[in-house]
């Protein structure tokens, strides 16, 4: 067993991670799902590269950024997912992790936990208002707030540096992560839901603004572009709001002209 796969297994005993079981399992030892994450990625990420993961949870996606060469900071405000994420990539010097919500300004926010389901844990008060009563969201309880750090996105560039991709998946506060971002980006992508299809037609607003002209998106974690065609936001939009409830989630990937030094 290596360190990272007996860190792993060590989160999942301990009493502040034990919360993080069912994801630790989910994210963590598959190895086919890793290919087709890395597989993927690639068309956005390539060795050397600078990536943000804002919503990084327990780090799949980080150990996919690092497995193609990308330097990583990696966002993410729940003390237990940060906990998990030192403990997995804490000895990799090319991982950064901040421990903060990432929104339209740096302070403090406050945070909504779902001890239960800390995946759809929110810095949104519109997220949860919508889930409430919505199919297939009935059980969700946002039992504990908090109070966060947050960043915004600028802050980062000025840190870190300027990512070529940004991931982006803050159950329903990704519009708020987009007005901290003031300049172009080669590529990123924003998680959509079904309950929350305003934010992604504001986020898609902000990012048409910010020079980004052409989107796609994935359905669930299928790891594949559901469209053959790149499609400006006017269409993006539009195929959004057609989407059965069912759909449930997605990632919407979007490029800006700078992003085609990794044609797709």
């Amino acid at each position: 067993m290596d360190a990272r796969t007996g860190a792993i297994e060590a989160l999942k005993t301990d009493p502040a991670t034990v919360s993080l079981r069912r994801s630790l399992e989910v994210y963590y030892g598959d190895p086919a799902r890793d290919a087709a994450m890395d597989a993927f990625y690639a068309r956005f990420v390539r060795a050397g590269d600078l990536v943000f993961d804002v919503g990084a949870h327990v780090g799949d996606r980080v150990g996919s950024f690092r497995r193609l060469g990308a330097r990583v900071v990696a966002v993410e405000p729940q003390r237990p997912c940060a906990t998990a994420l030192h403990a997995i990539y804490g000895r990799d010097g090319a991982v950064t992790v901040v421990e903060a919500v990432c929104g339209d300004r740096a302070g403090r926010v406050p945070f909504n936990v779902n001890s239960a389901n800390p995946t759809i844990s929110t810095a949104s008060a519109d997220f949860i208002r919508a889930a409430d009563g919505a199919r297939g969201w009935a059980h969700e309880r946002w039992d504990t707030r908090i109070e966060v750090a947050a960043v915004t996105l600028d802050g980062l560039i000025a840190e870190h540096g300027v990512p070529a991709f940004v991931k982006i998946d803050v159950e329903g506060f990704e519009d708020a992560v987009l007005a901290g971002l003031t300049r172009p980006l080669p590529a990123l992508s924003f998680e959509f839901t079904t309950i929350g299809r305003e934010v992604a037609r504001r986020c898609l607003r902000r990012l048409t603004a910010l020079g980004f002209h052409a989107f796609n998106l994935a359905l669930g974690d299928t790891m594949a572009l559901a469209s053959p065609r790149w499609m400006s936001a006017t269409r993006m939009a539009a195929h959004l709001a057609s989407l059965p409830h069912e759909t449930n989630s997605g990632d919407v990937y979007c490029r800006s002209p700078a992003s085609l030094r990794h044609p797709s």
